[in-house]
């Protein structure tokens, strides 16, 4: 199989080409091509017909496949069903908002968290995603939508922390300048909880929005609905997430899916309370989506929930659930296309 041309940067792009006894000035040309969204080297107008056929030999530049495109008719949210160049599939969702176009990907093909409120993990996790196959999903939203893309949001199928080298390539590759070149601070990567994702991320200092979905904020109930609790306690979660505070400056955003009878008590909201004493976070409550294979439901409790929180001074908000009715909302992406045999598994 040929090298995957996308995700290299742009030194390694120079170093390639220059190995390849071009000049070092080409590799800024190729990458520029590469993040237009060509899908042929031919595409290459200013680059040499040699280079372009030796570029060809050794490398594999295509992009994923629009297997299935889904437009809701309540809010314009487009979701697209892509294959990849081995037959697996992802999910990737565009969402127009007042203050620009955001653009939710995935990060794996499949997910092995197991949460069980969420359709994506259904079937478990295939294989992570490379970077520029990250990336390709950006970039082809952009161009088969019509539509300028300003934020990035990583809370597709797959866990980003389970696959956080690739993420972080991506990341650096989608904030270059010779690229589509989308700041960091309108960047949102979300994690169910990886500590050693979390203690890295906050290391390197980058200047986006971590979101963590809690879901709960006792053990006993987060363990029940989330299997990465056993791995990682929500108490050790909330002593990563004041780290990475402390570290970063950077306020962090709690995902809170509203599971009827189950994380929706008043006592639950006044321990979300106390556990964030200290720390300036913001917590995002999700009304549930239903998912056909779960038997948990939404909450009759998220507006009670959210004044708790508010009263005794944390920022809560209730998140507008957009593309409902094309299965694009938060945990209802997944891999349908293995049902209908659209793809390979």
């Amino acid at each position: 199989m040929s090298e995957e041309m996308r995700s290299m940067d742009l030194e390694e792009l120079t170093t390639a080409l220059t190995e390849m006894g071009e000049s070092a000035f080409r590799g800024r040309q190729v990458f520029t091509w590469l993040h237009r969204g060509v899908r042929s080297f031919d595409e290459m107008s200013d680059v040499s017909k040699a280079l372009r056929e030796k570029l060809a030999a050794r490398y594999r530049l295509g992009g994923p496949t629009a297997v299935r495109k889904q437009v809701s008719r309540e809010d314009g949210t487009i979701k697209y069903l892509w294959e990849l160049y081995d037959g697996n599939c992802i999910e990737t969702v565009l969402m127009r908002y007042r203050h620009g176009n955001t653009v939710c990907v995935s990060t794996q093909a499949g997910c092995r968290m197991g949460c069980a409120f969420c359709a994506s993990t259904l079937g478990g996790k295939v294989r992570d995603l490379t970077p520029g196959e990250i990336l390709e999903q950006v970039i082809f939203t952009r161009l088969d939508s019509g539509v300028p893309v300003s934020n990035i949001v990583l809370m597709g199928i797959g866990e980003p922390m389970d696959n956080l080298d690739n993420v972080l390539k991506f990341l650096e590759l989608v904030n270059h300048p010779l690229g589509l070149n989308i700041g960091m601070r309108h960047i949102s990567l979300s994690t169910c909880g990886v500590l050693p994702g979390i203690r890295r991320l906050g290391e390197l200092g980058l200047q986006l929005t971590l979101s963590v979905s809690l879901h709960a904020p006792d053990s006993e109930t987060r363990s029940r609905i989330m299997p990465v609790n056993r791995a990682y306690d929500v108490d050790e979660l909330f002593k990563a997430c004041h780290d990475y505070f402390k570290k970063t400056g950077r306020r962090i955003s709690f995902e809170y899916a509203m599971i009827d009878g189950v994380n929706d008590a008043d006592w639950q909201a006044d321990l979300i309370v106390k556990k964030l004493r200290g720390m300036p976070g913001h917590v995002n409550l999700i009304p549930l989506n239903d998912v056909a294979e779960s038997p948990l439901k939404p909450s009759r409790r998220t507006r009670k929930f959210q004044q708790r929180l508010e009263s005794q001074g944390v920022t809560a908000t209730v998140r507008r659930s957009l593309g409902g009715d094309i299965d694009a909302s938060c945990g209802q992406l997944r891999r349908k296309a293995m049902e209908r045999k659209e793809c390979e598994v």
